[in-house]
């Protein structure tokens, strides 16, 4: 009698756990599935990491503003 209905309570609780993880599953549109992941560059100034379309570029190097790349051009000189 005891074993068969701790057996009924595990397997309650293991349907719970089952459905609650299905649920908590990302949509495939989803801002966090891989076909929204943007590709991320490195300011050569500060070293702060951000999209590659929101830095500002000079020769092969990146920087986060036009500040950091004047500030390592006249670094560079």
């Amino acid at each position: 009698m005891i074993g068969r209905l701790l057996f009924i309570a595990v397997v309650i609780v293991a349907l719970y756990w089952l459905l609650r993880s299905f649920l908590k599953r990302p949509a495939a549109n989803d801002e966090s599935s891989p076909s929204q992941v943007k590709d991320m560059v490195r300011c050569a100034q500060c070293g702060v990491h951000l999209p590659k379309e929101e830095s500002v570029t000079a020769g092969s190097r990146f920087f986060c503003c036009e500040d950091h790349r004047r500030a390592f051009e006249n670094r560079s000189e």
